[in-house]
């Protein structure tokens, strides 16, 4: 199986989460069960943005992959740790 790349910059919101469920939707097809999504420029994401990340994490892994949401920033970050779509950082253990 292989992966493929896909960038989300801007904003991810009712207005732009139509066009990016589109383009998402096929790209978990033939060979491809995983997603690399680059969120290095994404600047926000609402709940609509939120549903398609969800929509593609549900089809990859239902394809026996994964999605990888790559380098996301702090905003951004800390929204996806709340809904548990990135698991929060490891708890270090004190001297």
């Amino acid at each position: 199986m292989s992966s493929t790349n896909y960038k989300i910059a801007g904003r991810l919101d009712a207005t732009t989460s139509s066009a990016h469920r589109l383009a998402l939707q096929g790209l978990p097809s033939g060979d491809t069960d995983s997603i690399a999504l680059d969120l290095s420029a994404l600047d926000y994401v609402s709940s609509a943005g939120l549903q398609i990340l969800l929509l593609c994490a549900t089809a990859t892994k239902q394809k026996g992959g994964g999605l990888s949401l790559i380098d996301p920033k702090t905003q951004v970050l800390g929204v996806l740790r709340l809904t548990g779509l990135m698991p929060p950082p490891s708890a270090k253990s004190l001297p």
